[in-house]
């Protein structure tokens, strides 16, 4: 498998405002998965790289940047405007990136955009300790039973030892998945910088609840290159657990 560590950010341009509905992170995963062959969008979506039980897409994106306003349930950007991609894939990357290149018309939720530029970021420095500022709400959940045998999902909060724990156990799978290779033991511990802020998105139609702010990372650095690359908790190819590395 090979490694890429390639994280681009697109700007992206119009004529006049890009409307979009205030929770749109199904559109931009599906403009994402729209500029890659199909061969790789149905193994990413049917499959991905496999852990036990679990699937993993192995890519994660930010929340749009730019100048905005809200108003009657949605959201309009001025252009440009930004959106960061991170992939420790090297096809999925390659695949986006030539096909964004070529297309002079694309499509963002049916609105004609085009990009204007890519911006290849350079590595950051990741040891054994990184401060990290989220672009994207981190996600840590688990599902549980209640007394009537029904499923119920419930989101951890950045206060509970089970948030750190989970995003540990979550990269630990990754590894495996992706690099067919056991981590060391050194295990993930996560201080907060600033009260996050709780952020509280649907994703076709269902609640999901996450966090962004500003933290100091402890933890095994092949786990943290990991996490930058793929992002870090639960449904990062749905657009959460995206960071960025901050500099002391």
């Amino acid at each position: 498998m090979h490694r890429y560590n390639v994280r681009t950010t697109l700007e992206l341009n119009g004529e006049g405002e890009l409307s979009l509905p205030i929770h749109y992170n199904y559109i931009v995963q599906g403009f994402l998965y729209n500029h890659i062959s199909k061969r790789l969008g149905k193994f990413l979506h049917d499959s991905g790289f496999l852990f036990e039980k679990r699937s993993f897409k192995m890519f994660t994106f930010s929340r749009l940047q730019g100048k905005y306003w809200i108003g009657n349930g949605r959201i309009e950007f001025t252009p440009p405007v930004y959106l960061t991609i991170s992939s420790p894939f090297e096809k999925f990357i390659e695949e986006l990136a030539n096909t964004l290149l070529r297309g002079e018309s694309l499509e963002l939720d049916g609105r004609e955009i085009h990009v204007e530029s890519i911006k290849v970021h350079p590595e950051p420095k990741i040891g054994g300790e990184v401060k990290i500022k989220t672009l994207s709400p981190i996600v840590v959940y688990s599902t549980l039973l209640t007394e009537e045998g029904k499923k119920k999902t419930y989101y951890y909060n950045p206060y509970e030892g089970e948030f750190a724990d989970l995003i540990d156990k979550n990269l630990r799978k990754k590894s495996e998945a992706f690099y067919g290779k056991r981590p060391r033991a050194r295990k993930l511990k996560i201080e907060m910088i600033r009260k996050p802020e709780e952020k509280i998105l649907k994703y076709r139609g269902n609640i999901i609840k996450g966090y962004l702010g500003r933290f100091i990372l402890n933890g095994n650095k092949r786990l943290l290159r990991l996490g930058y690359d793929a992002g870090i908790g639960s449904k990062n190819s749905q657009g959460f657990g995206m960071f960025e590395v901050l500099d002391d």
